[in-house]
């Protein structure tokens, strides 16, 4: 029979990898189970500005590395494995994943949230290869490009000037006839020289060989369709989708309080059953950052440590 742990996180992000070290600073046995690598959305991240006391020219990629030695320095055992199924009932909680099934008296789940897909056909065959999530990730790739961002929120805008800085041109692709961003990003990208709009449009389809030059845009109004090619010269075009974000909370669907997909949380990060915390991304909250997420961890693993305390 596997080991019962005092907790077991799930998710090795900002959220998971802070709870895994309050857990284990408080002596409690910790197992962090991660499905493919630390670090969730913070990975892609080239450069951490807004983290207090990150080094200067901090990457995603440094920071987690910082934070997954300092967990483990406090004894966090570490698998990688992908939790298909939960048994959250009970005093003894059970995980299944591919590898095995891993036992704990509570559970902080931190598995994060992932880009929404834009939905057009064909979408698959081209992220990474012309079709990206992530401006500071792969801006440099586009210097002197054309691109094109698809989202008209806060954070679409904010990419698309931040793009700006790279491309020749950055046009913005949005559903409605008018952007969803606060009045002052507004205000700054009508401004922008090199942003430009196409409204009440849909990417359809995108195409090439091997690698995007070609993607169809629909008119939702008047169903006209146009055909965008890139120019000759480049060969290829930029496409970026910042449309939110997929919690990932599928296998918990009917075993915890969701709402639009979110686990539902008090303050204390407890879900509605006990034993069972969340922290991070994938929970309802306002602002989903790095700085939050590790707070949300910090919570949860003291609670869970109160709750076993009081088993």
């Amino acid at each position: 029979m596997s080991k019962l742990y005092d907790v077991i996180v799930i998710g090795g992000g900002p959220a998971g990898l802070s709870a895994s070290l309050y857990a284990g600073r408080s002596r409690l046995s910790v197992l962090m189970l991660e499905r493919a690598k630390d670090g969730g959305q913070i990975a892609m991240t080239s450069e951490v500005e807004n983290y207090p006391g990150c080094l200067e020219g901090e990457s995603g990629p440094t920071l987690i590395d910082r934070m997954s030695k300092q967990a483990e320095h406090f004894g966090t055992e570490k698998v990688y494995d992908e939790i298909v199924e939960a048994k959250l009932e009970g005093a003894e909680k059970v995980l299944v994943g591919k590898k095995g099934e891993y036992r704990a008296k509570s559970v902080i789940i931190a598995t994060g949230a992932s880009a929404r897909p834009i939905g057009c056909k064909n979408e698959k065959d081209f992220v990474g290869k012309g079709i990206s999530f992530c401006a500071t990730c792969d801006a440099s790739f586009f210097e002197d490009f054309e691109v094109y961002v698809v989202g008209g929120g806060d954070t679409a805008v904010e990419e698309a000037m931040y793009l700006t800085k790279f491309a020749r041109k950055v046009t913005v692709i949005h559903r409605r006839d008018e952007l969803r961003a606060a009045k002052s990003i507004q205000e700054k990208a009508f401004k922008n020289e090199k942003l430009n709009f196409m409204w009440d449009s849909v990417v359809e389809e995108v195409s090439g060989d091997g690698i995007l030059d070609t993607m169809i845009v629909k008119n939702k109004k008047t169903g006209e369709l146009t055909t965008i090619k890139a120019d000759d010269e480049d060969g290829t075009f930029g496409l970026f989708g910042f449309i939110g974000y997929l919690p990932k909370t599928d296998i918990f669907v009917d075993k915890i309080e969701l709402q639009n997909g979110y686990i539902v949380t008090d303050e204390n990060m407890k879900t509605n059953v006990p034993g069972v915390f969340a922290a991070g991304d994938v929970r309802v909250k306002s602002l989903r950052q790095v700085v939050t997420a590790a707070a949300d961890g910090a919570i949860a693993a003291t609670q869970a440590e109160k709750y076993i305390e009081n088993m």
